[in-house]
């Protein structure tokens, strides 16, 4: 692990290479698993606030499931969540031409019509952040449906970190980004001292 600040981040993040392949996977993390993306509590108010703007790219089950439950709900874990259409996929999702699922939040945000990108948590995912008393903890979530994203990631040598930059700096700031930068080179350092 290494620790910034009041953050240990698994070498994982470090280590593993990553690249998201869309025409591979389709978007498939906005349609499988358990429950919907984990939230903010801001996040939460957020998404009630640009419903509106975004409600007209969402099909027919989405608008239906949002009427049900609202523009967020509380999982079974407890957790704040976006809201899935029976078991499957993000209420927020789309397809496009090309069958890929994507993010009705983060297409807005391109047209800019809204100034929110999507969740952080799909922004910095395949990292997942839990949170602890004193520290978060930021690791590597592996899932099979992300073999695409690895292949990719190693054929161009971009660790995990690195492809979430963007994310990383949005949640943390730049000079946390910047530290984590400099325990990589340390990190690969004491990798060739061992050698």
């Amino acid at each position: 692990m290494v620790q910034i600040d009041d953050k240990l981040i698994s070498l994982d993040v470090f280590e593993r290479h990553f690249i998201c392949d869309l025409p591979k996977c389709m978007g498939a993390c906005c349609v499988e698993g358990e429950s919907g993306a984990p939230l903010e509590e801001e996040e939460t108010r957020i998404l009630e606030e640009i419903f509106p703007v975004i409600k007209p790219m969402l099909g027919p089950a989405a608008l239906k499931e949002i009427e049900r439950v609202g523009t967020w709900e509380v999982d079974g874990d407890g957790d704040k969540v976006t809201p899935i259409i029976n078991g499957r996929e993000c209420v927020y999702a789309y397809y496009d031409e090309k069958g890929v699922c994507k993010c009705s939040i983060e297409k807005a945000y391109n047209e800019g019509l809204i100034s929110f990108k999507k969740p952080v948590s799909c922004h910095l995912y395949p990292i997942r952040v839990t949170k602890y008393s004193d520290f978060e903890a930021l690791n590597y979530h592996q899932w099979p449906i992300c073999g695409p994203a690895r292949v990719l990631g190693a054929e161009k040598g971009l660790p995990i970190y690195r492809f979430l930059k963007e994310a990383l700096v949005r949640k943390y700031g730049q000079a946390f980004y910047d530290e984590m930068e400099e325990a990589d080179k340390l990190l690969r350092e004491g990798e060739k001292g061992e050698e």
